[in-house]
């Protein structure tokens, strides 16, 4: 029978599905695993399901040699050295879709948040300085109208947009490596520069995928560009934006805010973040629902054990590996 190792405990329903298809083994605590236990663990192992967490480099790879599927739980995979087990031949894996509508739930769920100011009033509240309703009192942004701006308007992005414009009847600006003609038309949407979609838009959503390309992609000059009335929101990946440049036009409030799910040096957060109150900081939370995580850690199993048993997993990242 062949070896698994899942590198964190997830939702009973997915790891059930492993008994009596492979000899299995978890992490048993919550927690990010060291590269020494990872290795540790997994170097007599058929399959890892490894997470976002789970860094899968080269020495990884050499010192878990029987390793013939990394199934990812995660959309994304930047964690993974996907050009290296190209070449020596190892599927990976991914859990794309399942987590688009629940990302867009949560990301604009910043956008009202920061906006609004809804955790900044709600610490007020608690710490007794309420003293009755005031004219001034906590005033934010409207978002009715508005115009949102898409930085990557792939199926995550493509869901934040429908929700401003049908929930919210907001005007959609997007920028995407690709233009994308369906969508204009069906959101009435306007394809735009990076440089006019932060100097125009009152919402920034950021949707990109994390490559080398896309490394501080938002970077000084782009933060420099937007309005003094608008925020930023990211639920992609931290790296995507230079927070050193964030911090600086938060200090200075050259933009009203900023809403953070995800961070450059995760799990660390940039200090100067943490003193502001024009921000939202939340700790990796836009796919955590109950029903879609499950959906997540359920994806993954199947993609592993389909690769295990020789067939084509769902959600194969490197498909030419089957070749």
């Amino acid at each position: 029978m062949k070896k698994v190792y899942v590198t964190r405990k997830l939702p009973e329903k997915a790891l059930k599905m492993l008994d009596g298809k492979v000899e299995w083994s978890v992490n048993p605590e919550d927690r990010v695993l060291t590269k020494e236990e990872l290795i540790q663990n997994g170097k007599d192992c058929d399959g890892i399901l490894c997470l976002l967490t789970d860094p899968i480099d080269q020495e990884i790879m050499e010192k878990c040699p029987k390793v013939k599927i990394f199934s990812n739980y995660a959309v994304g995979y930047n964690n993974i050295d996907v050009e290296e087990a190209t070449r020596r031949g190892i599927m990976v894996t991914n859990t794309p879709g399942v987590l688009t509508e629940t990302t867009a739930d949560f990301a604009f769920a910043l956008l009202m948040a920061i906006a609004r100011r809804i955790v900044e009033a709600d610490h007020f509240l608690r710490a007794g300085k309420f003293k009755g309703w005031a004219p001034m009192l906590f005033l934010g942004q409207d978002v009715h109208n508005r115009t949102l701006g898409i930085l990557g308007m792939g199926r995550i992005g493509q869901a934040v947009a429908r929700k401003g414009r049908f929930g919210f009847n907001m005007n959609i600006l997007y920028y995407d490596a690709h233009r994308n003609e369906k969508v204009e038309k069906e959101l009435d949407a306007n394809f735009c520069s990076p440089e006019e979609l932060f100097a125009q838009s009152d919402f920034v959503s950021i949707h990109l995928p994390l490559t080398k390309e896309t490394h501080h992609f938002v970077n000084a000059d782009l933060l420099g560009r937007m309005k003094e009335t608008a925020c930023l929101i990211n639920t992609a990946r931290g790296p995507i934006v230079d927070e050193e440049a964030l911090v600086k036009v938060l200090k200075e409030k050259k933009i009203f805010g900023a809403a953070l799910d995800v961070f450059e040096k995760e799990p660390e957060v940039h200090p100067g973040l943490l003193d502001l109150e024009n921000v939202i900081l939340v700790p990796h939370l836009a796919s955590a629902s109950v029903e879609t995580r499950t959906k997540m850690a359920v994806m993954a199993v199947e993609n592993l054990l389909a690769g295990l048993e020789g067939k084509r997993p769902p959600c194969i990242v490197n498909p030419e590996v089957l070749e």
